[in-house]
Order: C-alpha cells, then sequence, then structure tokens
C-alpha cells in the first residue's frame, strides 16, 4: 500500500468500518503514515497511553509491527483486508464495535493526560462525551479550522 502523509488530512473517521469493525480503517491509515515516505503527522497508535487503535489491537491480538509489515506487503487495501480476515477473529468485530463506541474519557490508561490532549477540542464541544466523537471532532478542529 502507499504511504500517507497526515499532515495534509487525518486518517479516516473512527466510525469508518472494515466488516462492521469500527477503528481499523483509521488505524491502518495512521499505520501507512509510518511507512517509508510517508508521515504520521502526530498520530500514534500506543503513545504517552494506548490510544484507541492500540486498545483495538491489543483486543485482535495484533501487534503494530505485525499489522505495519502486513500493510507494507499488500499492494492494496482488499489484499489487506484479505490478510485481517485470515489473521484475526472476525466473531469479534461486533462486541468491539459496541464496546469503542461507548468508551469514554474515564475509561482512558490516564484520563486526566486524554483530557489535556484533547482540551481544545472538548472545550469547543462540551457536548461530546465518547472518545470517537472528541477524535473525530478534533481532526475536523485541525484540519477544517
Amino acid at each position: 500500500m502507499e504511504p500517507l502523509d497526515l499532515r495534509k488530512h487525518p486518517p479516516r473517521s473512527c466510525y469508518t468500518e472494515f466488516d462492521g469493525l469500527i477503528v481499523m480503517p483509521r488505524t491502518i491509515d495512521k499505520l501507512r503514515g509510518r511507512l517509508p515516505g510517508g508521515h504520521d503527522g502526530g498520530y500514534f497508535i500506543n503513545g504517552r497511553i494506548k490510544g484507541i487503535s492500540g486498545f483495538l489491537l491489543e483486543q485482535l491480538g495484533l501487534t503494530e509491527e505485525q499489522l505495519t509489515e502486513a500493510i507494507a506487503a499488500a499492494p492494496d487495501e482488499e489484499s489487506l483486508h484479505a490478510w485481517l480476515r485470515a489473521n484475526v477473529d472476525t466473531s469479534l468485530f461486533p462486541k468491539l464495535t459496541h464496546v469503542m463506541k461507548k468508551l469514554t474519557p474515564e475509561h482512558a490508561e490516564d484520563p486526566a493526560f486524554f483530557r489535556d490532549t484533547y482540551a481544545e477540542t472538548i472545550a469547543a464541544n462540551p457536548g461530546l462525551s465518547k472518545i470517537l466523537d472528541i477524535v473525530d471532532a478534533d481532526d475536523r478542529r485541525i484540519f477544517n479550522p
């Protein structure tokens, strides 16, 4: 797959689905930003705290390295999807999607750090309470001010 420069645009929305599983397309985009010629734009899987992508990979039993290698080897997204279907338990997808849609900042490894990281977005969108909504709103704030 081709690398992405995530300084030019954000990764896909948290709600973009792969076989009914949310967050995976976003995770793929973040890792494409790490490929040679790409730029991660500051997006992370596991940084100071485990991100939503890190949580997803952990639940699926995948490492960042395994998925990055699969992305680098895949000629296109459909090939990567085939690899994912062969290497993870797809029966987990509905439950994981359900869980991730309910996560709030209090579920973060360090809720205070999460709130500090997204403080500007949270202040501008006080009605948002779910991690996925805050993360997507943060992308919109940064790329569509």
